[in-house]
């Protein structure tokens, strides 16, 4: 199934978010995604809302979401509306699996990971689903998990920053989970609800993420609704060569020296301020960076990636 910005319905206006996890301060690579899904949506005039996906609580961390918002003023991204909690969406998450259940387009699995490691073919992001439950539970086994059904395998996106895109969901794990076994609903399904009933029109995110694409766009063909356009960007690294983030080593920022730290994003992104010794104040500098956008796309200033990850390959 082919998805284009074109067959974007449900508002004519941008709305785009950011969603971060309260696991800890966000740093470097967190901020550069935010500040790229600010630029791009405010230089369209679009909204910008701000999620806090709290919903996987033993990651949650006391204090993350408020080190979260204060980091974010300091750096003048400001966003639109109230802020959107996981954490207090529990029924819209069950109403969706209900949905999902009922039209058997979601079945419950018993598998464990052992089970998974010993049955299931290697993928590009752990052994493929070997469909041991899809029919049915077999006799021996009990409920722990529930998984969407994987209808569609091929999928096709017009992603705004990478081109065109082509996803194999088999390759990426077939059938996939939606509600994980110890209850907690999962990221997958999570964000697809919370984006509809947002109104979410663009997502802007990292390449990390792009092997969440066709998942999410086979949910949104599940519950019967149009999905958003995609935009994937590329992430930070650490010294070792996997994304920066807590698990790597990443050091929150400050807001003593937001000044600085916003002028090195930036100029990663292909914006750099045009007094990048003494840069200005945030509110400034994003200003200028969205003045030179003016005309152009921020795809037109990001790196490309030299390979894609995963199941996904460049058309």
């Amino acid at each position: 199934m082919t998805v284009t910005p074109e067959r974007i319905t449900r508002a004519d206006r941008y709305v785009g978010r950011f969603a971060p996890t309260p696991s800890g301060p966000l740093h470097a690579g967190s901020l550069l995604a935010a500040v790229i899904s600010w630029l791009d949506a405010r230089s369209t005039d679009g909204r910008w809302h701000l999620r806090i996906d709290d919903i996987d609580t033993p990651r949650v961390r006391p204090g993350a979401a408020d080190a979260i918002f204060h980091a974010l003023e300091a750096f003048a991204l400001v966003w639109d509306g109230p802020v959107t909690w996981q954490s207090q969406r529990g029924p819209a998450y069950q109403r969706a699996l209900d949905t999902l259940l009922t039209s058997n387009l979601a079945f419950p699995c018993g598998c464990t990971r052992k089970d998974l490691a010993a049955r299931g073919r290697p993928g590009w992001e752990g052994p493929i689903y070997p469909g041991t439950c899809r029919h049915g539970l077999p006799s021996e086994r009990e409920p722990r998990a529930v998984r969407a059904r994987a209808t569609t395998r091929y999928w096709t996106i017009a992603d705004r920053f990478l081109g065109t895109v082509a996803f194999d969901l088999e390759a990426l794990g077939s059938d996939f989970v939606i509600r994980r076994a110890d209850g907690i609903v999962a990221y997958q399904l999570a964000t697809v609800v919370d984006d509809l009933d947002l109104g979410v029109t663009r997502v802007v995110r990292g390449i990390d993420l792009l092997g969440s694409t066709p998942r999410q766009m086979q949910l949104y063909e599940a519950l019967g609704a149009t999905p958003p356009a995609y935009a994937h960007h590329p992430v930070l690294v650490a010294p070792g060569g996997d994304k920066l983030a807590k698990a790597t080593g990443a050091e929150g920022i400050h807001a003593g020296t937001a000044r600085r730290q916003l002028a090195d994003t930036l100029t990663v992104i292909g914006l750099a301020p045009g007094d990048a010794q003494a840069p200005d104040a945030p509110e400034a500098q994003l200003a200028e960076a969205l003045e030179r956008l003016q005309g152009h796309t921020l795809g037109d200033h990001l790196p490309l990636p030299a390979a894609l990850p995963g199941a996904a390959r460049a058309v």
